[in-house]
Formats: structure tokens, sequence, C-alpha cells
């Protein structure tokens, strides 16, 4: 199974889901924008790949936006080099209208992991030659106010529905790219993947790194660095550099 059929088979199986308050509004970027998150997949998803990055679920001007993982504007448009129609949600929280790349607003998480790559990789298609970023769940939880509303957050009935879908969505993107390393980008992503990988995939290795979110202290005080020693620490990247011009 390739990354884009099993990209839409998630986009099924969670079509018919039913969220409850405080969740008011649901946007799911791989319907709305599709076609920038297939050229996503079929220009950086192909072959196998050393580590694979898992994040969470969407930001709202990150992957909300581009259809991207962690999605920041000036990352997608610069140093991915993806340019596609992206739609709109079915509806659209007034506080949080879906503009695309117009989107005037940066996404932290976004800008702070990809910038990280950057950095290591000055071309893309050197890092991807080796790596991978995905996120665990596609879709973005708001409640009535605008607050984002993480998947953890969900009551029980409703996370185990949203758990499912993406558990085997995770199985088959690993069976896919058949990685080493999973890094969970935060200590849910991490928990997630060794939960669903533990029978399909065990000689995957999981590794994590802090969330590149400021609501995590930590990252606010130099995330690029920290990241990088707890993957050195763990064995997923080598102390130098792996720049490639």
């Amino acid at each position: 199974m390739t990354l884009v059929d099993a990209a839409r088979d998630l986009v099924a199986e969670l079509s018919g889901a039913v969220f409850t308050a405080p969740v008011s509004h649901v946007y799911q970027p791989l319907d709305y924008a599709w076609p920038m998150h297939e050229a996503y997949l079929r220009r950086y998803g192909q072959g196998s790949k050393r580590v694979v990055f898992l994040g969470m679920n969407p930001g709202p001007f990150g992957m909300a936006q581009t259809g991207i993982p962690f999605g920041e504007i000036a990352a997608v448009r610069d140093w991915l080099r993806l340019d596609a129609a992206i739609g709109a949600p079915a509806r659209v929280h007034p506080k949080r209208p879906v503009l695309g790349l117009a989107c005037p607003r940066s996404e932290p998480s976004g800008k702070r992991l990809w910038g990280l790559f950057a950095e290591r990789f000055p071309d893309a298609d050197a890092f991807f030659a080796d790596h991978f970023v995905a996120n665990y769940c596609p879709l973005v939880f708001m409640e009535d106010s605008g607050r984002n509303h993480t998947p953890d957050q969900l009551p029980a009935s409703e996370r185990a529905l949203v758990e499912a879908a993406c558990d085997r969505h995770l199985q088959r993107l690993i069976a896919a790219l058949s990685p080493q390393w999973l890094v969970g980008v935060g200590v849910f992503a991490a928990k997630r993947a060794a939960n669903a990988l533990a029978t399909t995939a065990p000689a995957v290795r999981i590794a994590t790194i802090p969330h590149p979110s400021p609501a995590n202290p930590a990252a606010n005080r130099g995330w690029g660095p920290l990241a990088t020693a707890a993957l050195v620490a763990q064995g997923v990247w080598g102390a130098k550099r792996e720049r490639m011009e």
C-alpha cells in the first residue's frame, strides 16, 4: 500500500466521526488540502526511510493551512518547494480561517522543526532521502472560543475511534517506509507509536524529542540544540552534521 492510498483510507475512516462539546469545529486538512498533501507524499514519501518523525496533530497555522505536517508557510513554500490548491473546511471557525500559503501567521512549532532540518540539510531532497515527517492524527479540533483541543483531551469513546483509525494508518505508513527509527515529536506521539507498532513493527526503535511548541517551556530555551542533543544521545543522528549541499 502506498502512502497516498493509506492517507485516502484514513480520510474515509474518519469522515463520519462525530465529536461533542467542548469541540465545536473539526478541520480535516487531508480533505480540503488534499492536492498539497498528495504532492508532499508523492514527492517526499517514496522509498524506504531510516527515520520517521511523528507529530500529534495539525496546528491551526501549520498543517491546517497547508496540508503538510508541521506545515509552516515559509518552510513549505521555500524549503519544501510545494504549491498546490487548498480549499476550505466545510465549517470554518471565524477566528481560524484557512488562507493556505497566503496565511500571514507563522506556526512556531513548524518553524522550529523544519528550521532544524533545513540547517542540517540545506536541500530538502537530502533530508528526505533518509527521513520523513508525519502526524499521528490528521484532524484539528477547536473549541467555540477558537482554542486548540488536542486528541488526548477527547472523551474516551471519541478518542478510541480516532486512535483505532490513526493506529491503522501509522502501521501502514511504517510498513511502506520500513524505518529503523520512529521519533515522537513530544511524548504523546512516542507513546501512541509504541502502542500501535508493538506487534506489527516491533523492530522499529522509538525515540523522543521535546515538542517544539511555545507551550513547552523547555522549547523556548533553544529548542534546536535541545532536540539535536536528544537525537544524538539516542543514536538517531550522529554528532557530526550530515550537511549535503
